[in-house]
């Protein structure tokens, strides 16, 4: 079952490229300023993010947040 989403920003995105996207953006230091999570401070990598993000639904909620206020007006 597909349903077009057309007004969803994050549609066709994956939680990973979202991640890495921010990382090439701010970096890991700034990007541990705009979202206070340790993951980003502590020995950051994609794939501990990814860990963290997909079991902790409200820094996914920021992380996703963050992306589309960075982005969202860059088509």
């Amino acid at each position: 079952m597909s349903h077009e989403q057309p007004d969803n920003p994050l549609h066709g995105v994956t939680l990973e490229a979202v991640v890495v996207k921010l990382v090439e953006h701010y970096g890991w230091n700034a990007l541990a300023e705009e979202i206070n999570i340790n993951c980003f401070k502590n020995d950051p990598s994609v794939k501990s993010s990814l860990k963290f993000l997909r079991r902790t639904p409200w820094a996914r909620t920021q992380v996703e947040n963050l992306y589309i206020s960075t982005f969202s007006s860059q088509k």
